[in-house]
């Protein structure tokens, strides 16, 4: 199978998915605190996609167990909601899927619980900037390498690791469609980017060592030198020549604003 490229009808079924993904964390970010479990949240999470007639796409996906990613300090992706209350200073990355109208939406957002280590922080806003970089190089005729180097030379030049095991992906009516997408690279290298491109570019950035390993669980992936990771994830379409975010972290960043 070779990349699919989607109509702007279809771009807008996306973007409905993308929208009740960035509302669902939102739900999420109100209950997110000290004492807290990732069990109780991704219970929140299922019911609210459910309520509003959509499927969590995550839940047995490839056998995946919940409606969420919950990754705390060290994991860097793919954690498993549990029981083990949530601690002042966590951070947790919080990763959604819903599959609505044909169609799939994917986010995550890393989060942080109670007051946070400035050096933490700081990775979180980094990460949260290669995302911003990423997407702005998002181009029409542009290159995936591109992309990449946007992220990496950024983080790099905080010296973070840049996770390579990992990578974005195309997104439409499967949850990982082609083509991949790296967050390293060569600017000026790889695929050329063409009208109906979807994609879900997520940054993955380590405090330490780029490094990461996989837990007995089968699932959680987490550094190889123990230091937190930061992730973020937005939704991203070129269509009528133009790149549009899908996602959105509005909501979220209201809920927490409003604490």
């Amino acid at each position: 199978m070779g990349i699919y490229y989607k109509s702007e009808e279809e771009v807008e079924l996306i973007r409905k998915s993308s929208l009740l993904v960035g509302k669902t964390l939102a739900e999420v970010a109100k209950h997110l605190e000290p004492g807290v479990t990732t069990k109780q949240l991704d219970k929140i999470a299922e019911e609210f996609i459910r309520d509003h007639r959509a499927k969590p796409t995550f839940k047995g996906y490839g056998g995946f167990p919940a409606s969420l990613c919950t990754s705390i300090n060290e994991v860097v992706v793919h954690g498993i909601p549990n029981t083990v209350p949530l601690e002042n200073g966590d951070v947790v990355s919080i990763d959604c899927g819903v599959f609505m109208n044909g169609f799939n939406g994917d986010s995550a957002y890393t989060f942080e619980v109670g007051e946070v280590d400035r050096e933490v922080k700081q990775l979180l806003e980094v990460t949260k900037e290669c995302l911003n970089r990423s997407i702005e190089a998002v181009k029409l005729g542009g290159r995936m390498g591109d992309v990449g180097y946007a992220c990496q030379s950024h983080a790099e030049s905080y010296d973070y690791g840049v996770v390579r095991e990992l990578v974005g992906h195309g997104l439409g009516k499967e949850l990982h469609e082609k083509p991949e997408v790296p967050n390293y690279g060569y600017a000026g290298k790889g695929l050329k980017l063409r009208e109906g491109l979807v994609l879900a570019i997520e940054p993955m950035i380590n405090l330490g060592d780029r490094r990461v390993k996989q837990l007995n669980d089968g699932w959680s992936i987490v550094t190889i030198d123990n230091k937190p990771s930061a992730h973020f994830e937005h939704d991203v379409a070129i269509i009528n020549g133009k790149t549009e975010v899908l996602s959105t972290f509005k909501y979220i960043e209201e809920v927490i604003k409003n604490r």
